[in-house]
């Protein structure tokens, strides 16, 4: 239940051209709405912080005043947050989550409204349901359920290997693939591979973890074992694709932006028929030699406008793990800005 009227006067640290909107939560259950509110209303600080808006409260009765798009986006998260306390513990986690998922504090509604974002796809795994948060990861998963080949490219945090790992499980799940095949290329980032223990498979397995990581999240550790010791799932280095032909396969090149421009199109031509393939990268963390060009940036300038292939490009807003991990990304890119390289990859 809400009703909303201009603010008389304008709170401190609110912006201009304010509502004043009330929201009443039923059931009034004191548990409930605690759990709501957090330790010391924390979570309500978390979305004043966010949306840059004031949030009054007593009891069961929450009275917002900011902008009206701002006050219209706290209204859902609350609502959104009240009704998972039903049944779950809400977090900072959840908090942050529903903020960025209600596209909290961006001017996102034109890229929502051309990705088709309400047309939400689902990905329904044995182990859950995995869905887009943001309008990007929305439109990022309508891509891949409609692409032979897609690119997602953005800062870490964004959900690019993720939500492209949910894809290719549910994929496998409905018989429309017949085996996954998962690639990371093996670029030292500062370590020297000579160093480490093991023999070349065990030098190289730390380098494809996340994406094992991913699918233990998905199916669970003993499935992915027996998948992999099928050959249903395999998750390899790059350098072992060449001269294979992968037909009805799902194909996920991850770290994309530590191959060369010959790796990425060796990559490519391994494409089959009834094979769909997910490259993704983050072009402000290239691990390559200064000297070489990232595979992943050429092929977005030569692939650019080509059919059938779709790019989605996540920015800091995207990013759905911790929030510090957004003001990182940006803190970096406003640097980035201020002191270009030296030398562009």
């Amino acid at each position: 239940m809400t009703g909303s009227d201009p603010a008389r006067s304008t709170p401190r640290g609110v912006r201009s051209a304010q509502v004043r909107t009330d929201v009443i939560l039923e059931p009034d259950d004191a548990q409930r709405l605690a759990n709501l509110n957090g330790p010391f209303d924390a979570h309500l600080r978390q979305i004043e912080l966010r949306l840059g808006i004031e949030i009054r409260n007593r009891g069961n009765r929450y009275q917002l005043v900011g902008g009206p798009r701002d006050v219209s986006a706290a209204e859902a998260v609350i609502n959104r947050l009240f009704n998972q306390t039903l049944d779950d513990t809400v977090t900072t986690e959840h908090v942050h989550l529903a903020l960025a998922e209600q596209g909290a504090g961006e001017n996102s509604g034109e890229d929502a409204a051309s990705a088709g974002f309400h047309d939400e796809v689902v990905i329904r795994t044995k182990r859950g349901v995995v869905r887009g948060r943001s309008p990007q990861q929305k439109a990022y998963l309508k891509a891949i359920a409609s692409h032979d080949l897609n690119f997602g490219v953005g800062p870490a945090g964004t959900g690019k290997t993720y939500l492209a790992v949910a894809s290719a499980v549910q994929a496998l799940e409905r018989d429309r693939v017949r085996r996954l095949v998962l690639v990371r290329p093996a670029v030292e980032a500062g370590e020297k591979l000579g160093f480490l223990p093991g023999d070349m498979a065990e030098k190289i397995n730390p380098y494809l973890r996340p994406l094992y990581d991913a699918l233990y999240e998905m199916l669970g550790f003993e499935k992915v074992a027996r998948l992999v010791e099928k050959s249903v799932i395999e998750v390899a280095p790059l350098a072992f694709m060449r001269g294979r032909t992968l037909n009805e396969s799902f194909v996920i090149l991850d770290e994309a932006q530590n191959t060369s421009v010959e790796q990425m199109k060796m990559f490519l031509t391994r494409i089959g028929f009834g094979s769909v393939a997910v490259v993704t990268g983050d072009l402000t963390q290239i691990d390559l030699p200064r000297h070489q060009v990232s595979g992943l940036k050429h092929a977005l300038s030569v692939l650019h406008g080509v059919p059938g292939i779709s790019f989605t490009h996540f920015r800091k807003e995207d990013v759905v793990r911790h929030p510090l991990v957004q003001a990182i990304v940006h803190a970096y890119e406003e640097y980035e800005r201020r002191e270009p390289p030296a030398t562009s990859r």
